[in-house]
């Protein structure tokens, strides 16, 4: 996951994963999302970025001691339920 911030156009994209887009659909005006041939998010790109988010405070967390192919096993079962 890559977290990019343009300070001359105030944009913030969010790389989830390099899979390739197929699709962009729009949340409203400032914000867009990506998504692979599977519905699944690749990336988001928010327009606009210090007024809808506190770009100049980030921080990331990995919580938990699951792995990711714990988590994916979890929505696998999910999904299938």
């Amino acid at each position: 996951m890559k977290v990019r911030y343009f300070q001359d156009t105030d944009t913030l994209l969010v790389d989830f994963s390099d899979r390739k887009v197929a699709e962009t659909r729009d949340l409203n005006e400032d914000v867009l999302v990506e998504l692979d041939e599977g519905g699944r998010v690749v990336s988001m790109t928010i327009k606009h970025a210090r007024q809808q988010t506190d770009v100049a405070e980030f921080s990331y967390q990995l919580a938990g001691a699951q792995s990711e192919s714990d988590v994916l096993a979890a929505r696998d079962r999910k999904a299938q339920s």
